[in-house]
């Protein structure tokens, strides 16, 4: 089993996209083409037969910076990644009138999301998620900092595929806080907790 001073990582930019794009290339798309744009958006996400189109639209906001991400690496070889990024860019979460009912004060604090996890099927139990966190969380605080929300899931039973979201014992690993039980109506009805940590 490899340890974390095993990896590295890299953020997404143009400059790395090539690896990003293998990385999801490789396992067609993820989720069969959503290439990690499911929590940009707000209304209907169609994936079968629009993985090009959900491709393209990823590419222009790397481009123009409008999404943020990690990419692990062993060696020089892709292997995982984690989503992040400040709440507006992530608005996906906002839509749901379950996380709307919860009516959290956000006023006048700087918010950030961490929403997706990807492992590469060969590498996965060894680490690799952790390791990501951990620098989704370097880079927030480099940024500025702020409140950083997480929406793991709470059934870690169902399999590697239906845990893109992580796990409530990574994030409290990490430092989070565990917040209020909640439910992901978006896909699966998965259960779901919202935790929090303040960098």
């Amino acid at each position: 089993m490899k340890t974390e001073n095993a990896y590295s990582s890299k953020e997404l930019s143009p400059t790395t996209w090539p690896d990003f794009e293998a990385l999801f290339a490789k396992h067609n798309g993820v989720w069969g083409g959503c290439w990690c744009m499911f929590y940009h958006t707000k209304g209907e996400f169609l994936i079968k037969g629009h993985g090009p189109d959900n491709k393209k639209t990823k590419k222009a906001l790397v481009k123009k910076r409008r999404t943020h991400g990690i990419i692990v690496y062993s060696g020089k070889t892709p292997i995982g990644w984690v989503q992040y990024g400040p709440k507006p860019e992530l608005p996906r979460i906002d839509a749901s009138k379950t996380y709307q009912r919860l009516s959290l004060d956000d006023e006048g604090k700087r918010f950030w999301r961490i929403t997706c996890f990807f492992v590469d099927r060969n590498n996965r139990r060894r680490g690799v998620a952790g390791f990501g966190l951990n620098a989704a969380l370097a880079s927030i605080n480099k940024k500025g900092g702020g409140i950083v929300e997480a929406y793991p899931s709470t059934k870690p039973s169902k399999g590697a595929s239906l845990m893109w979201s992580g796990t409530v014992s990574m994030f409290a690993g990490a430092g989070f806080d565990v917040g209020i039980a909640t439910r992901q109506v978006e896909r699966c009805n998965a259960k779901a907790r919202l935790m929090s940590q303040a960098l």
